[in-house]
């Protein structure tokens, strides 16, 4: 089996290095500085500089050569540039089964990662979301993680399961797709929310609040997009929210963190190195479910944070100050 993981980011290094225990793999990036270093030092410095990659794993900035033959193609790109990156795969013809780790709504159109890949490969090959509670440190040093796989075609979600699975990395399969991507996509916006709270120390009461009712957003969008419950309720729902909103290796937690010290937010961008898909997928979920007339109050309200329209002390305090009403709305 040879699998190609595209993207040499935090989650998709560590991927890698898990899966060239079992597998032929290559690990593709677009900058041969970068892919230089990497072969070179057996290091991804930086953004996995703790993990040493192991020796039989291949890496590259030739994306024919990566992906020429390969079972599977694991897109590790974020959001914004998984179109890009399936519109060079198609030019290629590539073959493989695809999986996609990216969680989030495309800027500029509002579009889950299925919907992206419709779009920009008609008669794909098979193709799956992978997403679950996982930080990409901890899979890189062989620490128990579970995870799902989500395909309509439930064979491929099954397979890709059983193939991809590798020692302490547990996957289950689901059919339900834009469930497990909403999923996935809101619990970012939450985790910046909860990082906002913890930054004004506002306690572990304020947290679990957050999480409860982010949960209850998660889910009323979801299942107004035609998500299943049980969706929610698993790993790629509130397994994933309340490992995003409590983790100090959550990118999203830490946007809320320095928001909440007063930093702003392109030099908040600047000095994590990395991508927050939740900044990006505020405006999105905010602006989606206005359309969908869903309610979603702490989505809202860290879209105003990031916009700039309120601080992050007033954003709790009109959190809270909102009418009262049975819990279950």
């Amino acid at each position: 089996m040879k699998v190609a993981v595209l993207g040499a980011g935090a989650w998709g290094t560590a991927l890698a290095a898990r899966l060239a225990a079992q597998a032929e793999t290559w690990l593709w990036a677009r900058n041969p500085e970068l892919v230089g270093a990497m072969a070179s030092g057996r290091v991804n410095g930086r953004y996995l500089p703790d993990t040493r990659l192991p020796d039989a794993l291949r890496i590259s900035a030739d994306l024919a050569a990566a992906t020429a033959g390969a079972d599977y193609l694991i897109s590790a790109v974020p959001t914004g540039g998984f179109r890009d990156l399936l519109q060079r795969l198609r030019a290629l013809d590539a073959p493989g089964g695809i999986v996609w780790l990216c969680k989030g709504f495309e800027g500029g159109t509002g579009k889950l990662a299925h919907e992206v890949l419709a779009e920009a490969w008609p008669g794909h090959p098979p193709a799956a979301a992978l997403s679950g509670p996982s930080f990409a440190k901890e899979v890189a040093a062989g620490l128990p993680t579970a995870l799902t796989v989500a395909s309509e075609n439930a064979e491929f979600a099954h397979r890709a399961a059983r193939d991809l699975h590798s020692g302490y990395l547990r996957l289950y399969s689901s059919t339900d797709v834009g469930g497990v991507e909403i999923g996935g996509a809101v619990k970012n916006v939450i985790a910046i929310a909860a990082g906002v709270s913890d930054g004004l120390n506002f306690g572990l009461n304020a947290r679990a609040a957050l999480i409860a009712r982010g949960l209850a957003e998660m889910t009323r969008l979801g299942l107004k997009l035609g998500g299943r419950l049980e969706t929610f309720l698993g790993l790629s729902g509130v397994g994933d929210l309340i490992l995003t909103c409590t983790g100090d290796l959550s990118r999203n937690r830490q946007v809320g963190l320095r928001l909440a010290r007063g930093m702003t937010l392109p030099d908040i961008l600047e000095e994590l190195h990395h991508v927050a898909e939740g900044v990006t997928t505020a405006r999105e979920i905010d602006q989606l479910a206005e359309k969908l007339a869903v309610e979603m109050p702490i989505t809202r309200t860290v879209r105003r944070i990031l916009d700039r329209e309120l601080s992050p002390r007033e954003a709790v305090a009109a959190l809270m100050n909102r009418e009262i009403r049975d819990e279950g709305v």
